[in-house]
């Protein structure tokens, strides 16, 4: 089935996703290397002399937007190559950046291997300097994905799609670019705000230990790589939803100069005036409406055919009156998330499930016995394989890194509903060790180990009536709904899931009005902290979405779904 958007009918393929791909890191001079690439798809792990044809990067080959049309399997090796500009210049370096491969790169200048990545959803760079020839140079991309053939973290893709599960998606699927740095330059930037001191703490980071600054608001504050620069804000104006206030500053390693931004902003779990446990935003209680997010596409499957693709949904969320996104199973394109910086969005991040199989009497055993298994037992949760649990960690921690200056990112969500969850004590340490200063949900749905910031629950088949926690946590609703309404030429194919059906725009809209008021508000008023709504856009068979997948028709009134998210969060009739 082919569906395109609005922005995938539009894209030229000229210029794809040319907007600089990191917004907390941004430098001047830098070549965008999206568009048409030689692909191949082989049965050997060697070169092929010929490749099959061109692929449009960073489209994934069984995306339609690709051009290709074809879905690599588990034993198949997927080769990219171009030609690059790649004159060395006296005194820098020459940096690839991949916003990111699903699900194993190896990366070659000139046939010769630079560097390799696993893990599917987080970026990386590779250093090709001492590679270069005078001239054009050959970038070749070397890619393996196991898709559900392995343990390693996956997403909703499935090699037999169908229902809940998804188009396996493989390779570069991210923007590629180059930049020429100097010797020794920026390689991250970690920041952290401190409201109640009204300061900003920065840490410049580099592979040099060397003296570095921090420009902002007109002043210059020195200090050294890979350390904590503090610098102070006069009368700092706090980031919200309602007031998404951002600050731009620069910082400087010798000839290397970036620009970025920060919000003032802090996110804990506290308790309410009554002394009921709650979600914090800077420092008072703030009921979280939100929406679930996929973030697929009909014809780009992971990757948005365009920024303004990605801003539709954010905004169309925000008219409605959520300020919240749970982003489900997947990591975004860090633009994403400044989208959600700028436009004034919570988001709870999800990390990637992986695992066996999707075990579903294991999975569904909360809804039936109400009881939580430990997740040690590795061979009920199908975590039996050590380097499967291993790349998890190693792609958390990634993600950790990658996403903690985010403003928006007020949660993390290390797993959900049970698939693929093991030892999440182990996961909730590595959070608190990396980020001190968001909270976790640390077992979405079921399979609670008592050891995070809320107790979380989803509920779509019986009626959701609120109990505290018995452990004292805030009680958060991470997801519920689900119903569907099919829009009759909106739809990617016949197989239409969701919780419970409607015929009628109308009828949907006033089982969702009667949704929160039987259910929602009153748990509200009884202390819920969240709620999540399933979900923001029909998702291939799913047509549960506020609207369809295509994006063309918004299946609710925007009017009356914002006047109870006031009500929610405002307490505003």
């Amino acid at each position: 089935m082919t569906m395109l958007t609005r922005w995938g009918r539009a894209l030229d393929a000229s210029a794809v996703l040319p907007e600089y791909p990191r917004p907390q890191l941004v430098r001047e001079d830098y070549i965008n290397l999206n568009g048409f690439w030689d692909y191949a798809i082989t049965r050997s792990a060697d070169e092929p002399r010929e490749y099959d044809g061109k692929i449009l990067v960073p489209f994934s080959p069984e995306a339609p937007l690709s051009g290709v049309g074809r879905t690599l399997l588990p034993d198949e090796t997927l080769w990219y190559r171009r030609t690059i500009p790649g004159e060395k210049r006296e005194g820098e370096r020459l940096l690839v950046h991949f916003g990111a491969v699903d699900q194993e790169a190896e990366v070659y200048i000139n046939s010769e291997s630079v560097a390799s990545h696993r893990g599917g959803y987080t970026a990386f760079v590779v250093d090709i300097t001492d590679f270069l020839a005078d001239g054009e140079n050959i970038l070749t991309v070397r890619v393996r994905d196991a898709t559900d053939t392995n343990e390693y973290t996956r997403g909703k893709q499935r090699t037999k799609r169908g229902g809940i599960w998804y188009t396996p998606q493989s390779g570069i699927w991210q923007t590629v670019w180059m930049e020429h740095v100097p010797e020794e330059y920026i390689t991250a930037l970690r920041i952290t705000p401190d409201v109640p001191a009204s300061c900003v703490h920065i840490e410049v980071q580099s592979s040099a230990d060397a003296p570095c600054a921090v420009v902002f608001a007109g002043q210059r504050h020195e200090g050294r790589t890979n350390a904590e620069l503090t610098v102070p804000i006069e009368s700092p104006v706090l980031w919200s939803p309602e007031n998404p206030k951002l600050y731009d500053f620069s910082a400087e390693l010798g000839s290397d100069r970036v620009q970025s931004y920060f919000a003032m902003r802090s996110a804990a779990a506290g308790h309410d005036a009554l002394g009921r446990p709650c979600l914090m935003l800077n420092g008072r209680p703030y009921f979280h409406s939100g929406v679930l997010d996929q973030g697929y596409w009909p014809d780009g499957l992971y990757t948005a055919p365009s920024d303004e693709a990605m801003v539709y949904d954010i905004q169309l969320m925000r008219d409605m009156g959520f300020n919240m996104l749970r982003k489900h199973i997947k990591i975004e394109p860090m633009r994403w998330y400044y989208h959600c910086d700028r436009l004034g969005m919570l988001v709870w991040q999800d990390m990637i499930n992986g695992g066996g199989e999707y075990n579903l009497f294991t999975i569904s055993a909360p809804l039936i016995t109400r009881r939580h298994k430990r997740d040690s037992d590795y061979k009920r949760f199908a975590r039996t394989d050590a380097d499967g649990r291993a790349q998890y960690y190693e792609e958390l921690d990634a993600m950790l890194r990658q996403l903690y200056s985010c403003p928006c990112i007020v949660m993390w969500v290390p797993f959900n509903e049970g698939w693929g969850q093991f030892d999440s004590a182990e996961a909730v340490r590595r959070i608190r060790a990396a980020d001190r200063t968001r909270t976790i949900d640390h077992a979405s749905g079921w399979h609670d180990q008592g050891i995070s910031d809320v107790k979380s629950l989803h509920v779509y088949f019986y009626p959701y009536r609120f109990a505290p926690d018995r452990l004292g946590r805030a009680v958060v609703l991470s997801e519920f709904g689900g119903y569907k309404l099919p829009v009759a030429g909106h739809t990617w194919n016949d197989a239409n899931f969701g919780y419970r059906g409607y015929k009628t725009r109308e009828a949907l809209g006033a089982a969702y009005a009667r949704l929160y008021e039987r259910e929602i508000v009153p748990a509200r008023e009884k202390g819920l902290a969240a709620s999540v709504y399933t979900q923001l856009s029909d998702v291939e068979d799913e047509v549960n979405g506020f609207v369809t997948y295509d994006r063309e028709c918004v299946k609710f009134d925007a009017a009356a779904v914002r006047a109870i998210n006031e009500r929610l969060i405002h307490g505003e009739s």
